[in-house]
């Protein structure tokens, strides 16, 4: 009789392993569960009597690998989400067809063109014909498949539904990536009018100012003190100020990268990244923006865990490490230990208060009636348009306020142009 070896979950969701006889997978899930454990990983054990087999089979995956690697292919950077999610579709319809799992692989990585994603393929179709579980091909490949997507496949391969888990993931990354990109797209416009004017700016602060200071020179009349200050910022620009050694034109040029870079650089430290996300929370106009996307995001990926058979404390996890914002992954732990204690989801919800009432309402009632992931999924439909709602209000809201600060900018260097030339005509007359 065969021995499958198991990593499996007991009731307070602490992970367990161990092995069962059984005539099948089935079976052996089945004395699995009879323990009172929830299975995540069942696999047949290999006996001796297999390793000639297992040998030859090794070499031909060897070779395969070595004329893989003769291959020219950019491997540089991670894969696309779109790419991602076209191949998760593309799997699903081929595993609904019937299609062997071994066979879907090998046609998606051979229709796929050079580069990471079909190097990745590569290695998970070696893997899964050497007689790993897809779910374990996968995780060894984070740069692709996060461990969300892990766990969602192997909930599918233990309830035999793969090809409708991988349906629903597929579903599940393209509304992510709608609403990303419905968030960037927005913010195009302001970006663009932004780095325009600071470009016109800098142009009339290096070419135009210092003729005019020429003309001042030339009049030896005294600057106004606005004048004053805009021919220091000229020559700051230019770099002609005393002991400058780098024109200001280059730092304006640096300074969103330079910004970039030293945002990256807090958030890498564990302090760093708390305070960055509690002050994007707490910001005015931003921050509930920066909180709607927070809540939809873990209430989808929170509900498609669910929905997919995946335990709730493991889900919880999960969720909390994919959330993205220290604020919710705190909130989410006190959520697993409350579950864990045999208490309730929506208490430690409205305790850290990063939700609003009637998301932690809907949850409660997901509780109460059993539906929890479809509330969830509920929550995060909502949200997803409140946040498209909130992004073109903020447009709105910014779209005048450039138009104002540009009129201030802009009628401060004429008036401070024209001053001098005022003072001048009243001397003269």
């Amino acid at each position: 009789m065969p021995t499958y070896a198991y990593e499996a979950l007991n009731s307070a969701g602490k992970p367990q392993k161990g092995s069962v006889e059984a005539n099948s997978s089935e079976e052996a899930i089945a004395r699995i569960k009879s323990q009172g454990y929830f299975p995540t990983s069942v696999r047949e054990q290999k006996v001796k009597a297999d390793a000639a087999e297992g040998k030859t089979a090794g070499e031909g995956v060897k070779k395969r690998r070595k004329k893989r690697g003769g291959e020219l292919s950019l491997s540089i950077g991670g894969v696309g989400q779109k790419k991602l999610t076209n191949f998760t579709r593309q799997l699903s319809t081929l595993q609904d067809a019937g299609l062997p799992l071994l066979r879907s692989l090998q046609i998606l990585e051979s229709q796929q063109k050079p580069g990471k994603l079909k190097s990745i393929l590569g290695g998970v179709v070696d893997d899964v014909e050497g007689g790993s579980t897809l779910s374990d091909a996968m995780a060894k490949h984070p740069k692709a498949f996060d461990r969300l997507y892990c766990k969602m496949v192997n909930a599918g391969e233990i309830g035999g539904v793969l090809d409708v888990i991988l349906q629903r993931l597929a579903d599940f990354m393209e509304k992510a990536q709608r609403l990303r990109t419905r968030i960037r797209g927005a913010m195009i416009y302001p970006i663009a009018v932004i780095a325009i004017a600071v470009a016109i700016v800098t142009g009339i602060m290096y070419f135009v100012i210092p003729k005019f200071q020429e003309i001042f020179d030339d009049f030896e009349v005294q600057l106004p003190y606005l004048t004053v200050m805009l021919v220091e910022a000229s020559s700051w620009v230019a770099g002609t100020m005393p002991r400058q050694t780098i024109p200001g034109w280059i730092w304006i040029l640096a300074s969103p990268f330079l910004v970039y870079l030293f945002f990256k650089l807090i958030r890498k430290t564990g302090p760093g990244r708390a305070a960055t996300d509690i002050v994007r929370v707490r910001i005015p106009v931003i921050g509930p923006l920066v909180q709607k996307t927070a809540v939809a995001r873990f209430t989808r990926t929170l509900g498609t865990l669910i929905s997919a058979g995946v335990p709730i404390l493991e889900a919880i996890m999960i969720t909390r490490d994919t959330s993205g914002n220290y604020v919710y992954e705190k909130a989410l732990t006190k959520v697993h230990d409350s579950i864990r204690e045999g208490e309730t989801f929506a208490g430690p919800l409205r305790e850290a208060k990063v939700c609003d009432a009637l998301v932690v309402n809907m949850i409660d009632v997901g509780e109460e009636t059993g539906d929890l992931d479809k509330m969830l999924m509920k929550i995060a439909d909502n949200y997803d348009e409140e946040v498209e709602v909130a992004v073109q209000g903020l447009l709105r809201l910014l779209e005048p306020a450039l138009v104002v600060v540009l009129g201030i900018i802009i009628g401060s260097i004429v008036l401070a142009l024209f001053l001098p030339l005022v003072a001048l005509i009243d001397s003269v007359s």
